[in-house]
């Protein structure tokens, strides 16, 4: 990756996968598995994989990871003190995050009401089904659902 691309990593439920945005002039979303040698891998559409130009991430022991959390002052551990305090954040909310979009290009470019995708987001309600559906195959391909909604020319 050249120096003047912002690197993202959002983490997935199962830590299988990690979503890495790189935003340069143009978006791009690329899919990255971590092999056990701590460098990344792209996943390519195909399923194959290439190396990115990334340095390996070096393990940390226990007492590191305690110390490291200790001096992050805007995410401190979580303790028995602070119970109830942390709400999951909803996926959706972290999909479109990670897709650099905002509530309305994200529901305008995937023709979900702006109010349902409030509602996700605020844990005032939950996708059924077929939503969690759609979501998964926007989070697993969004430029392909986009050509799918958008065949012909591309314009909304």
């Amino acid at each position: 990756m050249t120096g003047n691309q912002i690197l993202t990593v959002v983490y997935t439920e199962r830590a299988e996968r990690i979503r890495i945005i790189q935003q340069k002039m143009s978006k791009t979303t690329t899919i990255a598995r971590m092999p056990r040698n701590g460098g990344l891998v792209r996943v390519k559409p195909d399923g194959t994989e290439e190396a990115l130009d990334t340095q390996p991430l070096a393990p940390m022991s226990a007492a590191e990871i305690e110390a490291a959390a200790a001096r992050d002052h805007l995410n401190p551990p979580l303790t028995d003190a602070r119970p109830g305090q942390l709400r999951p954040v909803p996926q959706v909310k972290t999909l479109r995050r990670a897709l650099a979009l905002t509530q309305e290009e994200f529901a305008a470019r995937y023709h979900i009401p702006l109010g349902t995708l409030r509602d996700w987001e605020q844990g005032r309600s939950e996708p059924d089904q077929p939503a969690k559906a759609y979501l998964t195959v926007i989070a697993r391909d969004p430029e392909g659902v986009e050509r799918a909604l958008y065949p012909v020319s591309g314009s909304r």
